[in-house]
């Protein structure tokens, strides 16, 4: 008997930043998952799957516009990772972001916040973002801008 192999899927995420003067260090935007769904409740960086077709840029412009109402200005690509769950293996890209028009709704999420990386570690974050975390807070993604 052979194990089936899970599917991959390309996800990108956006690290958007609050606007404003910052208070306490950065903030950026992470949502929860809506209930009843896969990875229910658990936070995640806001963003979606590439579509065949998609570059990682347009995809994320894409999911930020249908998920949360807002125009991002997509940046350059800060962190690669991949994981493996059960059901599938997500290949996530992060990429610096910045919200040129609207104001984030909660329209694909249960929630959403703005919250330093050292109040993300108190959150149950999805399991692909975990290492993407640890490395916001260690400050190795480099220049974010």
């Amino acid at each position: 008997m052979t194990r089936a192999v899970p599917r991959t899927v390309r996800v990108v995420a956006a690290l958007i930043p609050r606007p404003g003067p910052e208070d306490g260090g950065p903030r950026y935007l992470v949502q929860q998952r809506l209930p009843g769904g896969s990875r229910a409740l658990l936070w995640e960086f806001p963003g979606g799957k590439v579509e065949a077709g998609e570059t990682d840029e347009a995809a994320l412009a894409r999911e930020c516009r249908e998920e949360l109402d807002v125009e991002l200005s997509v940046g350059r690509r800060l962190w690669e990772g991949r994981h493996t769950y059960p059901d599938l293996t997500v290949e996530l890209v992060l990429l610096a972001a910045t919200i040129v028009s609207g104001e984030p709704k909660p329209l694909g999420a249960h929630q959403l916040a703005f919250h330093t990386p050292t109040e993300m570690q108190a959150l149950p974050f999805c399991e692909a973002d975990v290492p993407l975390l640890d490395d916001l807070l260690a400050g190795r993604l480099g220049a974010l801008d």
